[in-house]
């Protein structure tokens, strides 16, 4: 009975979080340029707070292969939720900008609303253009590392998810001592590329 009063108020939070995804509206140049420019500013303004608590990632990621920067908002009611998140994927060699999205799912006992920041680094240009071309998918099955002190070559206080990828979370707090990517999907953004 109680999970029956439940049900349409989960499946509403659930649809609210990944409305995002589709887009049904035809994007004009202008509103297209606009979006672009609102996504290069907050990941310029992520790595502006990841440069100050971690200076070491400033020389990390000039010396990377490539890094990409997400902004993300979840909810979470009761047994389920999930999350939609937008941002960029750099080539530190040309330049290139590459405009994605992410969008994910949760499960567990929980209720709130969360808001973070991702900054991926990619050492070995392999794996960057396989994040780009083919997307990423992360599940339950992915195993984080933390990175401390000098290891890792500037990447202290990132988490090493696979080797030659870090990734660092941000949160209003600073760096996340534990980092969350289950059930996440990265995909090219094809209304901005």
């Amino acid at each position: 009975m109680l999970r029956r009063q439940f049900l349409p108020l989960l499946m509403t939070a659930l649809a609210l979080c990944v409305s995002g995804a589709v887009d049904a509206k035809e994007m004009s140049a202008k509103e297209k340029e606009q979006k672009r420019a609102e996504i290069r500013k907050a990941a310029d303004a992520t790595l502006k707070d990841l440069y100050r608590i971690q200076p070491s990632a400033k020389d990390a990621i000039a010396k990377s292969a490539g890094y990409a920067v997400f902004s993300n908002f979840g909810m979470k009611i009761f047994l389920a939720g999930g999350g939609q998140g937008q941002g960029v994927a750099v080539d530190t060699k040309t330049g290139a900008r590459t405009y994605m999205k992410m969008a994910e799912v949760q499960a567990g006992l929980g209720l709130g609303i969360k808001k973070f920041r991702l900054v991926w680094v990619f050492k070995n240009r392999s794996d960057l253009e396989t994040f780009l071309n083919s997307g990423w998918e992360m599940g339950a099955q992915a195993s984080l590392t933390a990175q401390s002190g000098d290891q890792g070559g500037g990447l202290a206080g990132a988490v090493s998810v696979k080797p030659g990828v870090f990734l660092y979370q941000l949160t209003d707090d600073g760096l996340a001592a534990e980092v969350t990517v289950k059930g996440t999907k990265y995909y090219k953004n094809d209304d901005l590329n």
